[in-house]
């Protein structure tokens, strides 16, 4: 920060400002919110192991009431740091044995909230974990609210507000791929490259403002050009990161698929086998299926999050033309369509009916029962798709897979089409910095048409305190992700999504 400040009074007012002004959020937070919290760590079922959690400044104290050694003693107010100690929860007004425990003190600022912290490891039962819990608060904790201890550790400094979400993103992950990111960003690698970025922008302002401020001594002769070079560097390394976010998103949140077809085409055979389960009815009764199934399956590192739909068809049933009528509501906002044609019957109206409505959207389309005599090729419905009006779009054109549904052939070759249609055959997670918050997504998005600005205002042969104007504008926007440039209403409303004890 003493470098920062010394390179011009334009800088030091700047960094001020976004620091909140008199009082920052984390300085109003350190003032007036000491009050000690506690929850249950683990999840509530029976399990092995369970962890109840306390953190404030009255932690330790609210633990030693609590916590005895086998000889009844008071064993926590002289415990050190990071030290497991063996013992028993006793209610205090009744010396109740609760449980056989072991517990640990963790003094702030050494802890993931940067406050004293005590975890009880206790049975994990749910009757044992809720009772030990009510005599927490009964010894002056309250029951924290969902998110709050990782609340603590963002307001205390402890971590970032990028860092905060990936441990919801960790938590809440459904495949490796998704849980990679997670951990890449929970270990800073997007909150680096942030103040990278944010660093080089800021250098600039202070710059300009120099410049502006004691024009005998710092000249800006030649420096619009120089300054165009490194705007561009800074916009091609935040369209980058807005590339990947589409990628970011289906593997964190999975490709919303969408199965469809006539009734019978085998749809519900196709879901079990991805299932490798009977989940889904299969009888040769068309319009089995007359309401949307949703599954979630993981096809090695990614996940399909599956509506297996009514088959499309004129009906005068009531009942499934709603369900009818819903497959079609659901196509319009699937990532993918998987269009399964029954190559044992010719193809007809309904057949037109569903590529009519998925010629726009990534298609792949299953040419299933090739296990029976064939009527359909897969000339026949390309033809089709072509006779509708496919659009000439390569990401389009829809994929034809051979298949039997029914005898679980062509699984693995729909797996590879899936990742070749998405990620382009490779899922990298290994050495690149992608976007999974929509959040963070358009706050660069802001940032990089603020840098646009910037440069417009170069190419037009503006005045150079323009440009300052619009850098901070960048500057600030990079700093919403990493939580520098934000206010109390959007931090809780982040930390409201977060689970229990968490």
């Amino acid at each position: 920060m003493g470098e920062e400040r010394s390179m011009g009074r334009g800088n030091s007012m700047e960094i001020e400002h976004s620091m909140g002004g008199e009082h920052s959020m984390e300085e109003e937070y350190s003032m007036g919110n000491r009050d000690t919290i506690a929850a249950i760590a683990t999840g509530m079922t029976d399990s092995g192991i369970g962890i109840i959690r306390i953190s404030g400044e009255n932690a330790v104290d609210v633990g030693n009431r609590l916590i005895r050694s086998a000889t009844g003693k008071k064993i926590l107010y002289k415990a050190r740091s990071h030290m497991l100690y063996y013992g028993f929860a006793v209610e205090e007004d009744t010396d109740f044995v609760i449980d056989e425990v072991m517990s640990v003190v963790m003094k702030g600022p050494r802890s993931f909230t940067g406050e004293d912290t005590v975890e009880i490891q206790c049975h994990g039962g749910v009757l044992v974990m809720r009772k030990i819990l009510a005599a927490v608060l009964k010894c002056g904790a309250r029951l924290a609210e969902p998110g709050e201890f990782t609340k603590r550790a963002f307001l205390n400094g402890r971590i970032d507000l990028s860092r905060a979400e990936a441990v919801m993103d960790v938590i809440s992950s459904q495949n490796e791929a998704a849980l990679s990111l997670s951990i890449k960003q929970l270990r800073g690698e997007l909150f680096g490259k942030i103040k990278q970025m944010r660093g080089d922008i800021l250098y600039e302002i202070a710059l300009i403002e120099s410049a502006l401020d004691d024009p005998e001594h710092i000249s800006l002769d030649g420096y619009s050009e120089k300054l165009l070079g490194k705007v561009d560097i800074l916009a091609e390394e935040i369209t980058r990161l807005i590339a990947g976010a589409e990628d970011g998103r289906l593997i964190k949140e999975g490709i919303h698929t969408v199965i469809m077809g006539k009734p019978n085409a085998g749809k519900s055979s196709f879901l079990n086998s991805l299932l490798g389960e009977e989940r889904a009815i299969v009888t040769e009764i068309a319009g089995t299926t007359r309401d949307a199934l949703q599954e979630t399956v993981r096809l090695g590192s990614i996940c399909l999050n599956i509506v297996d739909t009514a088959g499309i068809r004129q009906t005068d049933d009531v009942v499934e033309k709603i369900g009818v009528e819903k497959a079609r509501r659901y196509a319009e906002d699937a990532d993918l369509i998987v269009y399964v044609a029954d190559t044992s019957v010719s193809l007809n109206e309904n057949d037109r009916e569903i590529i009519s409505l998925i010629k726009n959207k990534n298609v792949i389309v299953l040419l299933n029962k090739m296990d029976l005599i064939n009527v359909v090729s897969e000339e026949e419905v390309r033809e089709l798709f072509q006779d509708i009006g496919e659009m000439s779009d390569r990401k389009k054109k829809p994929v034809m897979l051979k298949i039997s549904a029914k005898n679980r052939v062509g699984m693995e070759e729909f797996e590879r089409a899936v990742k070749d249609m998405f990620f382009h055959g490779e899922i990298k997670t290994s050495n690149e910095i992608v976007i999974t918050n929509i959040r963070h997504k358009i706050a660069l998005q802001e940032s990089y048409d603020s840098l646009m600005l910037v440069k417009k205002s170069i190419e037009d042969g503006m005045p150079e305190d323009f440009y300052s104007i619009d850098l901070m504008n960048a500057y600030t926007c990079l700093g919403r992700i990493i939580g520098e440039e934000v206010d109390d209403d959007l931090v809780d409303e982040i930390f409201s999504k977060f689970c229990m004890g968490k």
